[in-house]
């Protein structure tokens, strides 16, 4: 394997850091990268904004379930869908037409530009030694999070990601056996089953091992659980109250 492969091969969630920057070059060398993702036809439709104040750090913490390690990192940063550039964009050359940024077909592109900007920057980021963990918890509390950080309409926070120099050494997580991912020439629903049932019993000895004994749970578990709870229903009103997904 190459270097790019090795480091993808290795890639941990880290939630605890050293009291060390991150330089401005580093940040601004991380972005430089996301912005080199794929983009549905250069419509570039994220913003990424870099939390420093202690203060609001703290704030956002709270607001994502009093993850401690968002107020530990010395950089948080929020991505955002952002189709209000767009817009904007639109506006000034289209004066008059109708424009169509609340369509699903543009929450969608939104979604997925800011998701591939960011998994750029992650590996970005670990490429210059720091370390990385995305926060989905900054949707707990959508609103408050939007309105803290002055987000306007067609702008939404998609996730956080915490940066910094890793202070920890986390166990490689195991995944999922690559025949449950990989189908050839259609969806192989039989060999799914089969290869959950191996991915259950590996990740029951990862869960083990990482917790010594005290937890056991497969993945199938884990997931009937998270699929038995609602979650973060308030979601779909707000992004509907941004301007998205109206048509």
């Amino acid at each position: 394997m190459n270097d790019t492969i090795n480091l993808l091969m290795n890639h941990r969630s880290i939630r605890k850091y050293k009291n060390e920057p991150v330089t401005d070059e580093q940040l601004n060398t991380i972005i430089a990268a996301a912005q080199m993702a794929s983009s549905s036809s250069n419509v570039q439709a994220y913003s990424v904004i870099a939390v420093t104040d202690p203060g609001l750090k703290d704030e956002l913490a709270s607001l994502a379930g009093n993850q401690a390690y968002i107020q530990e990192c010395p950089v948080f940063l929020v991505w955002c869908a952002d189709l209000y550039r767009l817009r904007e964009a639109a506006a000034s050359q289209a004066a008059g037409e109708e424009t169509y940024e609340d369509t699903t077909e543009n929450y969608t592109v939104a979604t997925i530009d800011v998701a591939l900007a960011a998994q750029n920057a992650a590996i970005a980021a670990e490429s210059l030694g720091l370390g990385i963990v995305y926060i989905g918890g900054i949707r707990n509390q959508i609103g408050e999070v939007a309105e803290r950080l002055g987000l306007p309409e067609l702008v939404y926070p998609v996730f956080g990601m915490c940066l910094g120099v890793p202070d920890q050494e986390p166990l490689l997580r195991p995944r999922l056996p690559l025949p449950a991912v990989l189908h050839r020439n259609g969806y192989d629903r039989e060999e799914t089953t089969a290869q959950v049932k191996e991915y259950d019993k590996t990740l029951s000895s990862y869960m083990q091992e990482r917790s010594s004994g005290k937890q056991t749970a497969t993945w199938s578990e884990m997931m009937a659980k998270r699929l038995t709870q609602p979650a973060r229903l308030q979601l779909k009103p707000f992004l509907e109250s941004k301007g998205f997904m109206k048509r």
